[in-house]
C-alpha cells in the first residue's frame, strides 16, 4: 500500500497521539534567517511540510506550533493552514505545550513532538512520541525516539505527519481521496 517504512514500535509508540507540537526555524523552515533590506523577517517553509500538517487536521491530530520567534510571514503561513494552537514569541515552551494539552483536554501521553535545537528538549522529553529533523543538533537526536530521513524545511515535518497518518489508521484513506479526486 506503501512506500513508508516505520518500525512496529514507533508506529505503536505514535497510535495514541492526538496532538503534534513543532518549533518553526529548522523544522517547518531550514532554519536559515533571512532579513530584507528594510530588516522585514523573510521564511521558507516547504509545501510538502504545510500539506501533511493540513492532512493530521483531517484526521483529527491537532498540530500545535512551539516557537521562540514572530513574524508577520509566520503568522501568515500559519493562518493559511488553519493552525490555530500557536504560542510565538515562547522560550520556555514547556508550559506553552502545557497550556495546550490543558485547552485540549490532553496528557503528554497523546502527545508528539519535533524540535531541533536544545530549547525544544523540554518538551520532546515528556512526549509520547519524539522526533528530530535529520539536521538538529546532536543533543536532540539523542533524546529522540526518530530523526527523520529529511531536514527541516525540506520534508522533516512531512515525514512525521505521514508516521501519524499510518499509525492513526488515516493515511490509506486520505491517499484514497486524492487519487479518486485525481481522476475527477
Amino acid at each position: 500500500m506503501t512506500a513508508l517504512r516505520f518500525s512496529s514500535e514507533l508506529l505503536q509508540r505514535a497510535q495514541a497521539v492526538k496532538v503534534v507540537f513543532f518549533d518553526v526555524d529548522g523544522v517547518l523552515t531550514d532554519g536559515a534567517l533571512y532579513f530584507s533590506e528594510t530588516g522585514e523577517s523573510l521564511k521558507r517553509f516547504n509545501s510538502l511540510d504545510g500539506h501533511g500538517l493540513k492532512l493530521l487536521q483531517r484526521a483529527g491530530i491537532t498540530p500545535a506550533i512551539i516557537t521562540g520567534r514572530d513574524s508577520k510571514p509566520l503568522r501568515l503561513r500559519l493562518q493559511a493552514l488553519g493552525i490555530t494552537h500557536v504560542h510565538y514569541g515562547t522560550e520556555d515552551k514547556r508550559p506553552a505545550a502545557e497550556a495546550t494539552l490543558q485547552a485540549l483536554g490532553l496528557d503528554w501521553s497523546q502527545a508528539a513532538a519535533m524540535g531541533d535545537d536544545w530549547p525544544d528538549m523540554p518538551v520532546l522529553q515528556r512526549c509520547a512520541l519524539a522526533c528530530a529533523p535529520a539536521n538538529a543538533h546532536a543533543e536532540v537526536k539523542s533524546v529522540a525516539h526518530y530523526t527523520t530521513t529529511l531536514r527541516g524545511g525540506e520534508g522533516a515535518a512531512r515525514e512525521l505527519c505521514d508516521l501519524l497518518l499510518l499509525a492513526s489508521g488515516h493515511y490509506g484513506a486520505l491517499l484514497a481521496e486524492m487519487r479518486v479526486a485525481d481522476r475527477d
